[in-house]
């Protein structure tokens, strides 16, 4: 098996490091979180989505919520201090992260932006995240995650 090249993510985790595996599965395009836990054989609430929203200041902000949970934009804005935010158009997520729709993550983006993980991560050993392109998932401490991009733990989901 030849040995898997490295993303911006995985370079980062190894500078800092950060104890991670990685995941790879077959996928040409993408393809929702839920299917891929399901795919995988893991759980959905172990397995995180990175969404990027855009705060009413235009400061950008990375959200990691569980693949089977929807964003509660309201909390999300009490996180990062913003009146609102709106989460990024998918033809703006390259532009913005330089990862493409289903393979973003908030590490080692163009710039590394205020990021807040679902409270739900904080008691998990570990979680699953995109690795930084389609078909690669990182596999790592939230904790670790956190500390190391200078993020925090918030209940940003619907309930």
């Amino acid at each position: 098996m030849a040995k898997e090249a490295k993303t911006n993510a995985m370079r980062f985790l190894d500078k800092s490091g950060i104890k991670y595996e990685y995941n790879t599965y077959q996928c040409d395009e993408f393809i929702d979180g839920v299917t891929t836990a399901k795919t995988l054989g893991q759980p959905p609430e172990e397995t995180f989505k990175t969404l990027v929203a855009q705060g009413k200041t235009g400061t950008y902000y990375c959200f990691l919520i569980p693949v089977a949970l929807e964003l509660d934009l309201k909390k999300a804005a009490v996180s990062v201090g913003e009146k609102s935010v709106s989460l990024l158009h998918v033809k703006d997520i390259t532009k913005v992260t330089g990862y493409v729709r289903g393979g973003c993550t908030p590490i080692g983006m163009k710039k590394q932006f205020m990021t807040v993980v679902h409270s739900s991560a904080e008691e998990l050993p570990l979680f699953y995240i995109s690795g930084g392109r389609i078909g690669l998932q990182i596999h790592l401490c939230p904790a670790d995650l956190v500390s190391s991009i200078g993020g925090k733990f918030c209940d940003i989901v619907m309930n």
